[in-house]
């Protein structure tokens, strides 16, 4: 399936068929230019297939295959739908972005990179909507070659305060960073005034 249209009565009986049978059922969507890749379309798909108990396993980039140029899209579009889906549907109902790369490389899984940075101490975090966050590591790793580990408890907590961003984050001097205009406190605001 590459569109929700195409999961009619007759394709989810056929799907309840092989699920009665015990068969387990996945999906391999191909993205394609003008048909399904809007990240609304590809929502609607996803949910069609969940909802018919077929996995939907994996979206392919449209191979380099002579003939279809037209329907090819640039990965960073891909990229953009797979982000829409995650913060939409549960885990089990988003498929895995996929490049069958040239020259024989394989399948090549691709998708938003939610790391935005890393220290020994912390890892700063990306959510779908824009989100950071620090994530602390744990503090007793073994060695550690980093001066900014070896540091920790001493030197470094005596240094100059960062004024935020990411290398706040990095440090743990910030635990979070809300991108302007997000929806999520658009939403926050509404619940705690009773809107």
């Amino acid at each position: 399936f590459n569109h929700a249209n195409e999961v009619t009565e007759e394709s989810r009986a056929a799907c309840d068929r092989l699920v009665r049978a015990g068969v387990p059922l996945s999906n391999q969507s191909v993205l394609l230019k003008g048909v399904n890749d809007d990240p609304e379309v590809m929502l609607q798909l996803c949910r069609a297939l969940f909802r018919a108990r077929v996995r939907p396993y994996y979206l392919y980039q449209c191979d380099l295959a002579r003939g279809v140029e037209h329907f090819r899209t640039p990965i960073s579009r891909g990229i953009e739908i797979m982000e829409y889906l995650r913060g939409r549907l549960g885990g089990l109902a988003i498929p895995q972005y996929i490049v069958d790369a040239p020259h024989g490389g394989g399948k090549i899984p691709v998708g938003p990179n939610y790391i935005v940075s890393s220290s020994p101490t912390h890892t700063v975090l990306r959510n779908f909507e824009g989100l950071m966050v620090s994530y602390p590591e744990p503090v007793n790793q073994g060695p550690v070659t980093s001066p900014l580990a070896t540091r920790r408890g001493g030197a470094a907590s005596a240094r100059k305060p960062l004024r935020g961003g990411v290398a706040a984050l990095a440090s743990g001097q910030l635990n979070c960073l809300v991108p302007e205009g997000a929806d999520r406190m658009a939403r926050r605001r509404k619940i705690h005034h009773g809107q």
